[in-house]
């Protein structure tokens, strides 16, 4: 059976506090935030390691493996979205479908070994992404096709969410 998308517009987590993994924006530090990164990236690598990591434990969520994939992706993504906020004015990101994204990746078959190694890099690389922000950059913006404005310091707690919340959820299986 496929997952439901997730169509929900998870920007409010940038306000307040997620009651599911209790993430809370206002803890996040921006010299804090590329250790936050890696210690998720870090957590779900040892998870990917860990018993039943192909086994959803249920027909709607994600197994470990599969989200997996996914936070690797969304470290990609969001580097990318970094990058052109760095480089662009304003610039509009390109349209990302997490849900086709792992259909069209077929996370749930991809080596868990192969997986965790394109997690570290991608984590690493977005980590040291963030690191490298410039003191005068962290209020440059972008926007998504549906609106959301972001600067550099909103999608990069935007993305440590993200990873911080799947971590939670691996947990949880």
């Amino acid at each position: 059976m496929p997952i439901e998308p997730d169509t929900k517009d998870w920007t409010w987590v940038l306000r307040k506090r997620c009651p599911e993994c209790g993430f809370d924006p206002a803890t996040v530090d921006q010299s804090d935030v590329s250790r936050r990164i890696r210690g998720a990236a870090a957590a779900m690598h040892a998870r990917l390691h860990g018993e039943g990591v192909e086994q959803r434990p249920d027909e709607s969520t994600w197994s470990p493996l599969e989200y997996a994939a996914h936070v690797r992706d969304v470290c990609t993504v969001m580097r990318a979205r970094l990058d052109q906020m760095l480089t662009e004015d304003a610039p509009e990101f390109a349209n990302w479908d997490q849900d086709q994204a792992a259909i069209d990746g077929d996370y749930a078959n991809q080596p868990f070994e192969h997986v965790a190694v394109e997690l570290d890099l991608a984590a690493a690389e977005l980590a040291n992404a963030a690191d490298a922000v410039p003191s005068d950059a962290w209020d440059r913006s972008g926007r998504r096709g549906g609106g959301s404005v972001f600067t550099v310091e909103t999608l990069l707690v935007y993305a440590l969410h993200d990873l911080e919340h799947h971590v939670w959820d691996v947990r949880q299986s």
